[in-house]
């Protein structure tokens, strides 16, 4: 930038390049930046020199997401936020300002609107912010789309994880619950689908008619389908080899997570008092097994996914196990 700023002054607003003028623009732009950086609470400066990170600073750093993103984030997350509301505030994110908006590409985001479930109030096709929504809840319905429109929902996919973790940070700090949504809705985005579908419509090759197949016959879950004697299950899905291959590295992947906890001090318990509860996740793993950590997840664009995502033990190891339930 130093190199940039004596090149080509007039765009960046300054009136000469001399040692004083390259001083005094970079002594103000460090001020400006350390000011907006106050402001969205994500640090605090004290007597002028001291600066120290606050919370909001921290996960932004952390998920390498934008100061205003982090802000807004801030503002407008509540105990009350609800799954439609936490899509419109992560598809709000600064970082996706720069998503392209095609010339008469407003005909075809209306379409795919029009094959969405959740509705906006303020319906503008020429925003970026809309077109992440709508290409969102694309995503969730498995719509197919045109290789523009499907090149920016990769490259939204790409972005949104480390948002909503942001979210699950923030929400989580100010002790709301529904935090869960969050890391419900993190999972939607890596098997592309709606939180209200059934846990099959995770597994490769399950249409709905399979689904409503499997739902008659009691299997309402993944762990149902592995619980099923080997001629139940073939009886029942009524598959070839190579897709029951293919079922059977999904299942493989699904981990087997124990939840246990315990109250302390439960018989001294208080209306509007504090209570600790300690919680114990347990993942089962057969001594000579080998833990495959990979998320199988064929309609998410980045391949190779792992728990990566779920550093923050207990609540993310949530995010881990809810989807799979």
């Amino acid at each position: 930038m130093y190199r940039r700023l004596v090149a080509n002054p007039n765009y960046y607003n300054m009136q000469g390049t001399t040692h004083r003028h390259l001083s005094d623009h970079l002594s103000e732009l460090v001020e400006s930046t350390l000011a907006d950086l106050q402001n969205s609470k994500a640090i605090t400066v004290e007597d002028e020199m001291d600066v120290s990170a606050l919370n909001l600073g921290m996960i932004a750093a952390y998920y390498n997401i934008n100061y205003v993103t982090i802000d807004i984030f801030s503002m407008s997350l509540t105990e009350k936020t609800k799954l439609r509301g936490l899509l419109e505030i992560v598809s709000s994110a600064a970082e996706f300002e720069s998503i392209p908006i095609r010339h008469h590409e407003d005909q075809l985001l209306r379409k795919v609107y029009d094959r969405v479930p959740v509705k906006l109030a303020n319906v503008d096709y020429e925003s970026p912010h809309f077109k992440v929504n709508v290409l969102l809840q694309a995503h969730f319905s498995r719509l197919s789309l045109p290789a523009d429109l499907a090149a920016d929902q990769a490259l939204i996919l790409g972005k949104v994880l480390n948002l909503l973790a942001a979210c699950v940070d923030c929400m989580s700090s100010n002790g709301h619950l529904n935090a869960i949504g969050a890391m419900e809705l993190s999972q939607m985005c890596v098997q592309a689908v709606w939180d209200s579908d059934s846990p099959l419509r995770q597994l490769p090759g399950f249409t709905p008619e399979l689904i409503k197949k499997c739902q008659a016959a009691g299997v309402e879950s993944v762990y149902d389908l592995l619980e099923l004697e080997d001629t139940d299950r073939d009886k029942l899905l009524q598959m070839d080899n190579r897709s029951l291959k293919a079922l059977a590295n999904f299942a493989n992947h699904i981990p087997a997570i124990e939840v246990t906890y315990e109250i302390e001090d439960k018989d001294d318990l208080s209306a509007g008092e504090p209570i600790v509860v300690n919680v114990q996740l347990e993942r089962e793993v057969d001594e000579d097994e080998e833990v495959d950590i990979t998320v199988v997840a064929p309609f998410f664009p980045q391949k190779n996914l792992t728990e990566q995502y779920c550093e923050c033990s207990f609540t993310c190891s949530l995010r881990y196990r809810l989807p799979t339930c």
